[in-house]
């Protein structure tokens, strides 16, 4: 937690929001676990969220791809933040894109009560367009880590999560059978061989077809 002083020679706590973004299998569980973590070992007072719809691993730990495990809260949507999250000093939540625009304000909230916020989630879908509050978030945020997978076709930095099962809906949970990280070439190449358009090119009636929720796995 930053500390400042006052005039009056007390201790003030700065409130932040730090968001780490990129695409899956990039470590962005893992580096919010070590944050929470860590301010835990510093006796602060803390709190880590999910969205209700995220049970990959459990209904309510947060769970890294390498299997590091926190407790958290899991939440309906971003309002409930604010409930939970009284007299506590550092906040957590991970798979952000998954809740509403309200986040955004939300995190200001608790960022100007004084409040450490730790956000994490996917910057951009699997079609390579923004995602969910992440963007704004990332506009009004005093820092943001930008991690990266390796792409799995030439171990270059990836760029995007790229889908291997044939569904359009935008929220589809899953892991390595479902996803793979690919570099922005490589990206384009997988769309050109599936005979894909690109995210550009998609009608805005098409986005929104592709934004009906799933809960499969």
């Amino acid at each position: 937690m930053v500390m400042t002083d006052n005039l009056s020679g007390e201790r003030r706590r700065q409130g932040r929001i730090e968001v780490v973004c990129g695409s899956m299998f990039s470590g962005k569980t893992e580096e919010l676990i070590r944050r929470m973590k860590r301010a835990k070992f510093a006796k602060q007072k803390v709190e880590i969220f999910k969205p209700s719809i995220d049970t990959r691993y459990s209904d309510e730990d947060v769970v890294s791809h390498d299997q590091n495990v926190i407790h958290s809260t899991p939440i309906d949507s971003s309002g409930n933040i604010l409930l939970l999250a009284s007299d506590i000093e550092v906040v957590g939540i991970d798979e952000a894109q998954f809740l509403d625009e309200g986040l955004v304000g939300v995190c200001n909230q608790l960022a100007n009560n004084g409040v450490r916020v730790i956000v994490a989630g996917l910057d951009m879908d699997y079609q390579g367009v923004p995602f969910g509050p992440i963007p704004a978030l990332c506009a009004i945020a005093d820092e943001v880590t930008k991690v990266h997978a390796i792409c799995v076709k030439c171990g270059a930095l990836a760029y995007v999560s790229h889908r291997l099962v044939a569904n359009n809906r935008r929220v589809l949970l899953g892991e390595q059978q479902e996803y793979e990280p690919l570099c922005r070439e490589c990206y384009q190449k997988a769309l050109e061989a599936e005979g894909a358009t690109h995210p550009e090119d998609d009608t805005e009636e098409d986005r929104q077809t592709a934004t009906a929720p799933s809960h499969n796995h």
